[in-house]
Formats: structure tokens, C-alpha cells, sequence
């Protein structure tokens, strides 16, 4: 599986709505949290591919503008760059990144949740 697949099976997943049911909410953080350690995984394997596509393009651009001596350090730096964002990697980071925080983002939000379930069910049985 590829990590665009992955990622895609990942954001299908935190898509779906959770209910206000506690035992949900309970297993809905069990499931989430090994997709932020898996997507902070992807996220480092996705960079690294990206650096390797930077690394090539920028080795081949480099040394034909090299060879003509016309443009200044900042110029180049900026045409590297602007090779490297066209590139899909570029957007597997970026959507990996996204992912991660949502995650993480998710698993909070769900805490939260269960604790006013928790709250709510306290008042109930007491009163008050």
C-alpha cells in the first residue's frame, strides 16, 4: 500500500462523525491513536522522499546554471524550490502533516467529549 493509499484510508477514517456515546467515544480514541503515531511516520518517510526528489532536481538544475555563472545564490534557491512544490510530494507532506494534527486534533476533542458524558452522568445520579 502506498502512503497516498494509507493516508487516504486514514482521512476516510477521522471523516466519520462519532456519536455522544461514551463506549464509542472510548473506542473511537483506541482507534486514533495509533494513526498519530502511523501518520507522524509517514509524515517523516514522506519528507524524506521529497528531500530526495529536492536532491535530484536540485543536483541537475544547479550544475547546468552552475555551468552558465548568470544567476545570483538567491535566485537559484528560489527557482529550487519552486521545482520542488510542483512536485506530489510536496502535497504528501503537507496532507500527512494534516492528517497527524487532525488526528491529534480528533483524540482531544473526543476527551473532551467523554468528559462531559462523564460530568453529565455524575449529575444525573446526584442531583446536582
Amino acid at each position: 500500500m502506498t502512503l497516498q493509499e494509507e493516508a487516504q484510508q486514514i482521512q476516510d477514517y477521522l471523516d466519520i462523525e462519532c456519536s455522544e456515546n461514551p463506549e464509542e467515544i472510548l473506542e473511537r480514541i483506541r482507534a486514533i491513536m495509533p494513526y498519530i503515531s502511523r501518520t507522524a511516520f509517514m509524515l517523516a518517510e514522506a519528507k524524506k522522499a521529497l528531500r530526495r526528489k529536492k536532491a535530484s532536481e536540485i543536483s541537475n538544475t544547479i550544475i547546468n546554471i552552475a555551468k552558465e555563472q548568470c544567476l545570483s545564490a538567491k535566485v537559484q534557491n528560489t527557482l529550487i524550490d519552486s521545482i520542488a512544490e510542483e512536485e506530489e510530494e510536496a502535497y504528501l507532506v503537507d496532507w500527512l502533516d494534516r492528517l497527524n494534527a487532525a488526528a491529534t486534533h480528533q483524540v482531544d476533542a473526543l476527551c473532551s467529549i467523554l468528559s462531559y458524558e462523564r460530568e453529565n452522568l455524575r449529575i444525573t445520579k446526584t442531583g446536582y
